[in-house]
């Protein structure tokens, strides 16, 4: 559909004047008025045509697709473990960013300004508490059901073609996700952060030859400081979370275009 110039209006015929309300005339007038200086009317058609366009494309289930007459599988509850991980994520994001206002990523101190401000966060803050505890277990939540998802996935035999871009695409996700649990477990500075981040610095050291470089990278050297809660921080607030979001942006894409996988 092309946009058309358009000089004149010619609503009559449409309906009688006198069977409109002053509002209706009101509305109709700025709707006119509008339309001649922004061509809404055309640019709503182009959106309506678009819509019906996309959805046309919508995936089908397997039961949809060959007119089953057993919806089981439609409404299983399994089948909602995408979803939901997508919604435990959005939840973590947006209480996290409401905690990066009041957070420091600092060593600092006999007792470290990270863990100080943890606990202003909790104890200070209204709602504070509340806060924190929506972040850590909606990234818990996400966890669990990225990892159910995953499972699911693979015994229904939803990795097998055409999907197995999808599925590589959700193993890395699975992947990003451990890690975002791991940076921000990092972050509170406390002793379950310290013995944490010491295992990682002693894991990352057994990896063969590029064990030393990989430490140093990730945490800053060999023993755990500032360098490392540095790293741990802006790779949980500010790399993470747009290499997490972009890839769940590609996986909803493919499912959309490939539909939803079910037992056959």
């Amino acid at each position: 559909m092309s946009l058309k110039p358009r000089d004149e209006y010619d609503h009559r015929g449409w309906i009688e004047e006198k069977d409109l309300t002053p509002v209706e005339r009101t509305y109709l007038a700025t709707l006119i008025w509008l339309d001649r200086r922004l061509r809404l009317v055309d640019y709503l058609e182009l959106l309506e045509d678009a819509y019906y366009k996309v959805n046309l494309q919508m995936p089908k289930s397997h039961t949809e697709q060959y007119n089953l007459d057993n919806k089981f599988w439609y409404w299983y509850p399994l089948y909602a473990l995408g979803f939901f991980s997508i919604l435990a994520y959005v939840v973590a994001s947006v209480t996290g960013a409401l905690l990066g206002f009041y957070y420091a990523p600092s060593t600092a101190g006999e007792t470290p300004v990270a863990y100080e401000t943890l606990t202003a966060i909790m104890m200070d803050l209204n709602f504070g508490f509340m806060l924190r505890s929506i972040h850590r277990w909606s990234a818990q939540v996400m966890t669990a059901a990225v990892f159910l998802h995953m499972l699911r996935v693979y015994f229904v035999g939803g990795y097998k073609e055409p999907r197995e871009l999808n599925w590589l695409i959700g193993v890395a996700l699975l992947g990003l996700t451990v890690l975002f649990g791991y940076t921000g477990y990092l972050l509170p500075w406390n002793q379950l952060a310290f013995w944490a981040g010491q295992i990682g610095v002693e894991m990352a050291l057994s990896v063969p030859i590029v064990g030393e470089w990989s430490a140093q990278l990730l945490f800053g050297g060999f023993s755990l400081g500032q360098p490392t809660l540095q790293r741990m921080y802006i790779l949980h607030v500010f790399v993470l979370p747009f290499v997490v979001t972009a890839l769940i942006a590609i996986h909803v894409g493919l499912v959309w275009m490939q539909g939803i996988a079910e037992p056959h």
